[in-house]
């Protein structure tokens, strides 16, 4: 009895479950990805249902907000929420609900869902809109002598490779609009180098350029030329600044005379002693003449005059 009953319930679970699955299946038409390059045009279309009484289009794009476009059989209007112009009805709603969106830009990148309400039953199918920026490629050499392959602003990012082996590592860089731009640098072993080919893969498109350089000889002698002018000048530089120190510390400490004692002269005696030689001269003159005169007239000595 128990068994009975867990078959008929088994039994309910799987019609349950198998009816499930295949309203599932014919309500949903399917997720699809979409690639569309900026700048194009894409269309996405809607599946046609006889009987149709309502068709939507809602859509959530990644930047900014969503919007819907809308259809009503009844009523034979359409109408428009928060929709750019770019995003219209491809042809006549009634017959053909397809969505187009003109000048595609990466602000239109985001999921698109059409909902058509039929007699025999609701259905929708949701695209996911992915939109590709091809890269700029540039291929130059730089100061060294080493290709360098950019693909600058790509979406998604791009991948690059050279037609003779290289073991660098790309280099990315992100742009706050979503595109990255890659480098990829070829050092070139060999002074005799042919045109060396990038090739630039991306699901926009594929590129290649190719270009011949040849490596650096004279970086090395340069830079040595370099270092010695610089230090060449940091030592004249520094012999004139001490050089014009020296010479503006003589001009400013130039010594006084020095204050030496008054030197004693033979003259400055001279000068001294001569009014004593003077005076004794005077005296010697009138004893002379004392003496001349006492001789003459025979005057005793103590008769004379004080002198």
């Amino acid at each position: 009895m128990k068994a009975g009953v867990n078959m008929k319930i088994a039994g309910k679970t799987l019609c349950v479950f198998v009816l499930l699955t295949i309203t599932r299946v014919t309500r949903t038409a399917g997720n699809k990805n979409v690639s569309v390059t900026v700048g194009n045009s894409s269309v996405l279309t809607c599946p046609p249902k006889p009987n149709t009484t309502m068709v939507t289009w809602k859509i959530n794009p990644n930047v900014g907000g969503p919007c819907t476009l809308g259809y009503r059989a009844d009523q034979n209007k359409t109408d428009r929420t928060n929709c750019t112009d770019s995003m219209n009805w491809k042809f006549r709603p009634d017959w053909n609900p397809a969505l187009e969106i003109r000048q595609v830009e990466i602000a239109h990148e985001g999921n698109y869902t059409c909902e058509v309400v039929a007699t025999e039953g609701n259905f929708h199918k949701t695209y996911h809109l992915t939109v590709l920026v091809p890269p700029r490629l540039t291929l130059y050499c730089d100061d060294h002598g080493n290709l360098v392959c950019e693909a600058a602003a790509g979406k998604p990012p791009a991948q690059i490779s050279w037609v003779l082996e290289n073991n660098s590592t790309p280099e990315e860089e992100s742009h706050d609009n979503g595109t990255v731009t890659v480098r990829s640098k070829f050092t070139a072993h060999s002074t005799n180098m042919t045109n060396t080919t990038c090739i630039v893969s991306h699901p926009a498109g594929n590129q290649s350029k190719s270009i011949a350089c040849r490596p650096s000889k004279n970086n090395g002698f340069i830079l040595h030329v370099c270092i010695t002018v610089c230090f060449l000048s940091i030592i004249t530089l520094m012999v004139a600044i001490c050089y014009f120190k020296l010479r503006s510390n003589r001009w400013c400490h130039k010594t006084k005379p020095p204050e030496t004692a008054p030197t004693h002269t033979p003259q400055d005696d001279t000068m001294e002693v001569e009014p004593y030689t003077t005076y004794v001269q005077k005296e010697n003159v009138i004893y002379n003449s004392v003496s001349d005169l006492t001789a003459g007239q025979n005057i005793p000595q103590g008769l004379l005059p004080a002198t």
